[in-house]
């Protein structure tokens, strides 16, 4: 999947993770991926199982049942530099996003992107150079080698 620089944005700052995971859908929704009603679904689906995936990450998408308002498959990307805490009220401990990755994906193209973004992440050192990155270039050149 072509990553796009306006689904892209660097050095936000956010109050909670429904704030960073409402602006994630809005960009799938600017970009055409995904109706409206999916912006909700994705905070449904935080609230009953975390997105948050360990190593300062979070990934935002849809319910099952939020399937039918995408369109085509999409990745927005949100670098936090000052992070978001994207821990419920049952966690005991912080819950650090510093990168987050709004999906959508038609079909189980979903998966894939996940997968993806999972491989890269796993290493501590390429989340940090995604949390640095300066330029939205940067950020496609870092996950582009993933592919």
């Amino acid at each position: 999947m072509k990553l796009q620089k306006e689904m892209i944005l660097l050095n936000q700052s956010y109050e909670n993770a429904e704030e960073v995971i409402r602006k994630s859908g809005e960009l799938l929704v600017s970009a055409g991926c995904v109706d409206e009603e999916y912006v909700a679904a994705m905070i449904e689906r935080n609230e009953m199982v975390s997105t948050y995936m360990g190593n300062f990450i979070a990934i935002p998408h849809g319910t099952d049942e939020a399937k039918k308002y995408v369109k085509k498959s999409g990745i927005s990307i949100i670098q936090v530099p000052a992070g978001v805490d994207f821990a419920t009220k049952d966690d005991q401990e912080e819950k650090l996003a510093m990168v987050v990755f709004g999906i959508a994906g038609v079909n189980n193209e979903h998966l894939n992107i996940l997968q993806q973004i999972a491989i890269f992440c796993s290493d501590i050192q390429n989340v940090m150079k995604l949390a640095d990155a300066q330029d939205t270039d940067e950020v496609i050149k870092l996950l582009e080698e993933v592919e």
